[in-house]
């Protein structure tokens, strides 16, 4: 491919074109981001074409959005093993090329990096040869991270672009033919130039006369959306059209010259380029693989995921209960709380990527006597911990934490892998923890966490689980109690959660290799039930633990302090959690294979243990 910065304004368009071909080729076949990265694709053609991706930080917020980038950055032949088991990330990667400036799988991360690569600039004396540039998303904007940096950036003035992507125009509403007659003349550089001069000239004017013209300024301000990122000290361009690659590099080029923190407020179409996907439809940000053609899913599931469960039992109990309200964290699709914000729009809430102030408005709601359900993602809770120790815990309210995602998820890699929520958690006084191990336990769980009266959470995988429903009575949850599914054998397998299924699969395959194996549902973490472990440690000598979460902080270590503790002596622990490591992306067969915990990888291991 011919480079970038050489090509004229005709083959940028045809370049983008391409670009978007290839990621909806890809994406079709093994799924992925799809309608903010087809959106995203003018933007970054013209980011390549402006400012130098070989010295300035390109830093991309999610990074989901920036396939386009990986095209031209050395990737085009290895983009078909997108998000692939040893293939190249979904998200920007250092580890995996030196164009991708920093990991990014969470959100509203880019200004805070582009303060500190901007600080290290300035030290470095460099503000003639680079400068950091930022693409972040409007959703991203609703975290309160971003204002902090922004709030920074603003008062230093630090040499940075933000090109703010709005694909739903949450951000603000032009209002009419003025705001974009006005927004277009502030995008040239005779704007900016006029507005430089000026604010010079009044320096030297009489106090009166500075007074009059700045209200002027701030009477033109008022009516375009750029006012609030003015007030906290940032030159604002914008709107652009973000899809018009000409007045994008215009654009890029003037606030590059500006030597200043500027905001390119660029609007763009989600989905643009397909024609199925275009505008704002949740279900295409993040696909399975599907026929390009009628845009129909390919991948298709008899079975029910746990969060369809979770979410169908939490309205069977709202529908019954008025106290019971909720909150979720920008997946509403995601968590299932999509049908509850629907039925019940007074009680359930989105409140965009805002992690931090879902818990804690939770905790308002749970002092006024309501009963909040926070479903969040396992990964994404990890953003909240404060909140949850300082806001919930530590008040000792009856919020409950629904934590979707949790254990290995597959193609989004090491940023969302639900592995240290059980870790993070145990460690907060006042918190009860608990986990089903089938759908009719989760139903269970569900009903458990509605009526307790202080902090728990409950964690379930993404897709179903993996025991089968109804193999086993499911009895209701009672505080700190576990329970035998199997109660005799030469050896105990003790599961935790979605780990149940996994120690009942390899118990079957011991059980055809001749050996007998006990099998104890844990059901809760903390607190632990130690008549069951004194009970298990006159009976058995070695203890198999299996958890989807980290080793380190993780089930077994709870199980190992309670033995110490309580003085329950002659037991030999192994466990078969997630090593002290961030685990990859990829095909989640392949990565627990790859980490040693498909059942019959650790039927191998437990069978070389007990006969040698």
């Amino acid at each position: 491919m011919k480079p970038v910065k050489n090509m004229n304004i005709s083959e940028l368009e045809e370049c983008a074109k391409n670009i978007r071909e290839r990621i909806l080729d890809t994406v079709s076949r093994h799924g992925g981001h799809l309608s903010s990265t087809l959106g995203a694709v003018d933007l970054i053609v013209a980011m390549h074409y402006v400012f130098d991706v070989e010295k300035d930080p390109f830093i991309f917020d999610v990074s989901h959005q920036a396939y386009a980038h990986k095209l031209l950055t050395d990737r085009w032949e290895k983009f078909s093993s997108l998000r692939q088991f040893g293939g190249i990330s979904g998200y920007t990667k250092p580890s995996e090329s030196p164009y991708d400036y920093y990991v990014a799988g969470h959100s509203s991360t880019s200004v805070s990096l582009a303060v500190g690569a901007a600080k290290a600039i300035k030290l470095r004396r460099e503000e003639n040869e680079r400068i950091p540039v930022v693409m972040i998303g409007d959703g991203a904007m609703s975290a309160g991270m971003v204002y902090e940096a922004l709030n920074e950036l603003g008062d230093r003035k630090y040499p940075a672009v933000i090109i703010l992507n709005d694909n739903e125009m949450s951000i603000a509403k032009p209002i009419g033919a003025i705001s974009r007659i006005l927004s277009q003349a502030m995008a040239s550089p005779f704007y900016q130039r006029f507005k430089e001069r000026t604010e010079k000239m009044l320096e030297h004017l009489p106090d009166s006369a500075m007074y009059m013209a700045k209200r002027m300024e701030e009477g033109i301000r008022m009516i375009t959306p750029g006012i609030l990122f003015e007030e906290m000290g940032l030159e604002y361009i914008g709107p652009v059209d973000g899809h018009n690659i000409q007045q994008l590099i215009e654009t890029f080029q003037t606030a590059k010259r500006m030597k200043k923190p500027v905001i390119v407020h660029a609007q763009t179409t989600k989905g643009k380029g397909y024609k199925i996907a275009e505008g704002y439809y949740e279900h295409w940000h993040g696909v399975g693989p599907f026929d390009k053609e009628s845009g129909k899913s390919l991948k298709k599931s008899s079975k029910v995921s746990a969060t369809q469960v979770f979410s169908d039992k939490l309205c069977e109990l709202a529908c019954k209960n008025e106290k019971i309200v909720g909150v979720t964290a920008a997946m509403p699709s995601g968590t299932g709380m999509k049908q509850l914000m629907e039925k019940f729009p007074e009680r359930f809430w989105d409140v965009g990527i805002a992690e931090q102030h879902a818990v804690t408005s939770m905790g308002s709601l749970a002092k006024e006597g309501f009963k909040p359900f926070v479903a969040i993602y396992s990964t994404f809770l990890q953003r909240g911990y404060d909140q949850v120790i300082h806001d919930i815990a530590l008040m000792n309210l009856p919020v409950a934490f629904a934590i979707d995602r949790a254990g290995i998820v597959g193609e989004d890699g090491e940023t969302h892998q639900g592995a240290f929520d059980i870790s993070y958690l145990r460690a907060i006084p006042n918190m009860t923890i608990f986990a089903p191990r089938d759908n009719a336990t989760l139903e269970l769980a569900v009903e458990f966490a509605a009526e307790f009266p202080t902090p728990c959470a409950f964690r379930y995988p993404r897709g179903s689980m993996l025991l089968e429903n109804g193999r086993y009575l499911a009895t209701p949850f009672e505080v700190g109690r576990a329970e035998y599914l199997q109660r005799d054998g030469e050896i105990l397998l003790i599961g935790y959660g979605n780990g149940v299924g996994r120690a009942v699969a390899v118990a079957d395959m011991l059980k055809d290799n001749g050996i007998e194996a006990a099998v104890l549902d844990l059901r809760f973490v903390k607190p632990l039930d130690i008549e069951i472990l004194a009970d298990a440690a006159n009976r058995f000598e070695k203890w198999f633990v299996f958890s989807d979460g980290a080793k380190m902080g993780g089930v077994a270590s709870a199980i190992s302090e309670a033995i110490m503790f309580n003085k329950l002596n002659n037991i030999t622990i192994y466990s078969f959690e997630y090593e002290d490591k961030f685990i990859t992306h990829g095909n989640t067969k392949k990565v627990e294979e790859s980490l040693g915990l498909l059942p019959e990888q650790i039927k191998e291991k437990i069978y070389s243990i007990i006969r040698g």
